[in-house]
């Protein structure tokens, strides 16, 4: 048993909180101030322009083996998950362009470039953000809200191909063998990081 899964028991613990959180709830059942979602979709737009620094940093330090698959991740991100957040922008009336990061994601990418300074230390920072959107988007994919356009947010992170990739970054921690302390402060401050993301500006 990998340290993924381990970490994956600790997450299971934290993930409650977000589930039962204002935002993800009014997600999940369509009812959420669009005002609301249109500023958390402006301020995950900018955490995700820093999730593909943070892949395409590690990708630098990452064994052979492992380099196709960060690169990936990266391509991933900016080419498919950004471009759901620009077609909810236009949607919801976000202005992406002229976005200011706001104290959790500021907190958030500062923590997650930093911890990609080592790779081990990187893949176990990230790793809340890749399993817990999988496990978000299984649990509203249950009961999925009638707006369509929140259902079009859920669906993306319950598609199996975007749980394939959380999959490959469990693959890619296991194998780096972090230190199971140091991994474990690191992906239950993410945790946190998180469920702060929830509360918008």
């Amino acid at each position: 048993m990998g340290i993924a899964h381990e970490l994956e028991e600790i997450g299971r613990e934290l993930l409650p909180a977000q589930l039962e959180h204002p935002t993800v709830r009014g997600i999940a059942d369509g009812t959420l101030d669009e005002r609301v979602f249109r500023s958390w979709l402006e301020q995950d737009y900018l955490y995700l322009l820093d999730y593909v620094r943070v892949f395409s940093r590690l990708a630098w330090q990452a064994p052979a083996a492992h380099l196709g698959d960060l690169v990936d991740l990266a391509h991933s991100t900016f080419h498919e998950e950004l471009s759901l957040h620009r077609s909810l922008a236009a949607e919801f009336g976000a202005d992406l362009d002229n976005a200011v990061k706001g104290a959790p994601c500021t907190a958030y990418t500062s923590f997650l470039l930093a911890a990609a300074a080592d790779y081990s230390d990187g893949l176990a920072a990230l790793y809340p953000c890749m399993w817990g959107y999988s496990e978000i988007g299984r649990v509203l994919a249950e009961n999925p809200p009638a707006d369509p356009r929140y259902k079009r947010w859920v669906d993306s992170y319950a598609d199996p191909a975007f749980a394939a990739l959380a999959r490959r970054c469990a693959t890619m921690l296991d194998e780096a063998a972090p230190d199971p302390a140091r991994a474990r402060t690191l992906f239950t401050e993410a945790m946190h990081h998180e469920l702060a993301f929830w509360s918008v500006p």
